[in-house]
């Protein structure tokens, strides 16, 4: 310790000069710069206003944790403002706020194109579903008729068309299954007047049909399933005849021709 008299250097603790009996001062402890100045804290509202607009992204969370957001941010704010420097976090304020009200622009803008789609969408399965069920009715078709060329003109027995079918003429199971069916349903009938011999059967009879009957079903109009439809009308595929497939809507079918003279 240097005496502020003389100048002369002491030892630690010293209470008097060794040089000149200077009284010396007593020592100081050296405090730490940041003594007595106290820490900024974040607002607990900035921070559930941040996490809150984090949820929001989520337009289904969105009603609850979008408006929570916006009033916890602007809290914060103003708790920040009137405590400062002791509170910080006015950034995570200001997102969570800015978030939630991006997202409030955003969801209209993204949710009236999905509405006008939608439909066309729907329409769009619903046709490609139509034309895989017409795609079956078409191949089951060509094999009865397969069947009658084997069989002198006789169409398989209503009992059984679907097994015989299978096994003969090795149609697969899937093939009389209808996509707007779920599971594994058989979904067609066979025309219940056309078990004897017709070689001269008119191109316009009904041959095959949608239906809810199950496997091996044969049945008439009364039978018929409306599953599909067109333009606002409902109808169902049928196979004809001459092997070809058509939509039939549900006023026209009572007038096919059903049962061959």
């Amino acid at each position: 310790m240097e005496c502020s008299k003389c100048g002369a250097q002491n030892p630690d603790g010293a209470m008097y000069c060794v040089n000149c009996g200077q009284i010396l001062p007593e020592p100081t402890t050296a405090q730490p710069q940041d003594a007595g100045v106290i820490q900024p804290r974040n607002s607990g509202f900035a921070v559930a206003s941040f996490v809150m607009g984090l949820l929001s992204l989520l337009c289904v969370t969105w009603p609850l944790c979008g408006p929570l957001a916006i009033i916890f941010g602007i809290v914060a704010l103003v708790k920040i403002s009137q405590e400062k420097p002791y509170l910080k976090g006015a950034g995570m304020a200001v997102a969570g706020i800015a978030i939630p009200a991006v997202m409030l622009v955003l969801i209209p803008i993204i949710a009236i194109p999905l509405a006008i789609l939608m439909p066309a969408f729907s329409r769009a399965k619903d046709a490609a579903q139509r034309t895989a069920c017409a795609s079956n009715l078409n191949a089951l078709s060509v094999a009865i008729t397969v069947y009658r060329n084997d069989y002198d003109g006789n169409f398989p027995p209503a009992e059984q068309w679907c097994d015989l079918l299978m096994r003969e003429a090795d149609v697969p199971e899937k093939s009389f299954q209808c996509p707007k069916v779920c599971g594994t349903q058989f979904a067609y009938a066979i025309n219940k007047n056309l078990y004897q011999p017709r070689p001269g059967l008119p191109p316009e009879t009904v041959v095959l049909f949608e239906s809810d009957l199950g496997k091996n079903a044969a049945g008439g109009p009364e039978n018929v399933a409306w599953r599909h439809g067109e333009q606002g009308k409902l109808g169902c595929n049928i196979a004809f005849a001459d092997n070809h497939v058509e939509f039939v809507t549900a006023d026209r079918v009572p007038e096919l021709l059903w049962t061959p003279e």
